[in-house]
C-alpha cells in the first residue's frame, strides 16, 4: 500500500523526507532564540546612552561574546529556515526558485559570518 497521493504516483515523486528535520530545526531555533532575544534586549536597555568605550568593554567578557554569537547563529540559521519556506511556497518558476534559494543560503552565511566576525573582533580588543 503505498501512501503518495495520485499525482505523486504519476509523476514518480514522494516524499524529500526533509520536511521534519526542517520543521524541528525552526522550532528549536525560535525556542532558542527567545531567551537570547530577552537578554539582548535587557542587555541593550541597561547599554542606553553608553559610549563606545563602555559597550567594547562589555562585549569584551567572554560570556556576553559568546551569547552574542549564539543569537547571531541562531538568528540567521531561523532567518534562512523561514526565508527557505516562503520561497518554496511562493514562488513557482523553477529558475527564480533556485536563484532566490541560493541567494538565501549566501546572503545568511555572509551577513551572519560579518556579524560574528565583528563581534569576535570587538571582544579580543581588535
Amino acid at each position: 500500500m503505498s501512501h503518495r497521493t495520485p499525482a505523486g504516483r504519476v509523476h514518480g515523486l514522494g516524499s524529500a523526507q526533509h520536511g521534519v528535520d526542517h520543521w524541528w530545526g525552526q522550532r528549536l531555533t525560535a525556542l532558542a532564540l527567545v531567551p537570547l532575544v530577552i537578554w539582548f534586549c535587557i542587555s541593550l536597555v541597561g547599554l542606553v546612552g553608553a559610549d563606545h568605550a563602555t559597550f567594547t568593554k562589555w562585549l569584551s567578557t567572554p560570556g556576553r561574546a559568546v551569547t552574542m554569537l549564539l543569537l547571531i547563529l541562531a538568528t540567521f540559521y531561523h532567518m534562512k529556515l523561514g526565508l527557505q519556506v516562503v520561497i518554496e511556497d511562493y514562488v513557482h518558476s523553477r529558475g527564480w526558485n533556485i536563484t532566490l534559494l541560493v541567494l538565501n543560503s549566501f546572503a545568511c552565511v555572509l551577513l551572519g559570518t560579518a556579524s560574528a566576525f565583528a563581534v569576535i573582533k570587538v571582544a579580543l580588543g581588535g
